[in-house]
């Protein structure tokens, strides 16, 4: 391609919006701090809701140049979180045992960033559905609960999901 058309092509993916995924930041310019309470959890899962929370307090951090600040009554936005529902159900079993040897984990959320001086919602999710699937050994000897590890990789996951999703508004 001749030089001209490199520069004619580069002024129309310019001109169209077209963006590298993950690196476009569609929340206001006044939006210099977030604050991220702890989860509110509604299910029996135990410490899901502070994991989640955790994982995208350091995503944010990791990824943006907001700063993430405590005190939700000091922070230009509000990132409030609540866990609905936590499931986790086999889906394999194991012939020879009847045992499960393949469990998958399913959570929905609620999220919400409100902008704090104007009380104006930036990012709404009334229902954010996650899924994780991880083996459980079958044999006694080589057990080792996966469900931890798991927890751990879902959080991630969401945090991941759920930053590129408020940053670019889908």
């Amino acid at each position: 391609m001749t030089r001209r058309g490199l520069l004619g092509l580069s002024s129309m993916l310019a001109g169209c919006g077209y963006h590298v995924g993950g690196k476009s930041d569609l929340l206001p310019k006044t939006i210099q701090t977030i604050a991220i309470p702890a989860f509110t959890n509604l299910t029996v899962r135990y410490k899901f809701a502070d994991r989640l929370a955790g994982a995208i307090t350091r995503e944010f951090i990791a990824r943006t140049k907001y700063q993430i600040i405590t005190d939700p009554t000091q922070a230009d936005a509000v990132l409030k979180g609540t866990i609905l529902t936590f499931a986790s159900y086999p889906t394999i079993f194991d012939p020879a045992t009847g045992r499960a040897a393949g469990v998958q984990i399913q959570a929905t959320m609620q999220l919400s960033l409100t902008e704090r001086a104007t009380g104006k919602v930036l990012y709404n999710r009334p229902s954010f559905d996650f899924r994780e699937r991880y083996e459980v050994s079958v044999d006694q000897e080589q057990y080792f609960e996966e469900l931890d590890q798991s927890l751990e990789r879902l959080s991630r996951d969401v945090a991941r999901t759920v930053l590129s999703s408020i940053l670019e508004a889908f």
